[in-house]
């Protein structure tokens, strides 16, 4: 069951640079465009908003993937940190934005939390 810890905290670890890039580097090339279903006026108008977000979305996956190289006692302090704060904030998402949000990131987060407090740390 540590393997499966390590790929749930894993993946949202990688999901959250992705978000990294698409928000700061994509967010008003076609590609971040689609993803975010934006036109082009409202990308230019809201890249600067953006770039601030997927910066704090690094910062998660920057907390998410110092728990695997910390301590072995701050570890589990660590995940269930970083992935509060991300479930959090993706049902903040899902509340203002889009129900998607709660798929994408606030349901997987939740269930890395039940996941990582049911296991020992080891």
């Amino acid at each position: 069951m540590k393997i499966l810890r390590h790929i749930l905290v894993g993946f949202i670890a990688v999901e959250h640079i992705g978000f990294l890039v698409l928000e700061m580097f994509l967010w008003t090339k076609p590609i971040g465009m689609k993803v975010f279903k934006l036109t082009p006026e409202v990308a230019f108008q809201t890249a600067t908003l953006a770039s601030n977000q997927g910066l704090y979305n690094g910062f998660l996956a920057a907390g998410l993937l110092w728990s695997f190289f910390a301590a072995k006692g701050q570890r589990q302090s660590l995940r269930v940190f970083f992935l509060s704060c991300v479930a959090i904030a993706g049902l903040y998402g899902w509340y203002s934005v889009s129900q998607t949000v709660l798929f994408v990131q606030a349901l997987p987060a939740a269930l890395a939390l039940v996941v990582c407090r049911y296991q020992s740390e080891g």
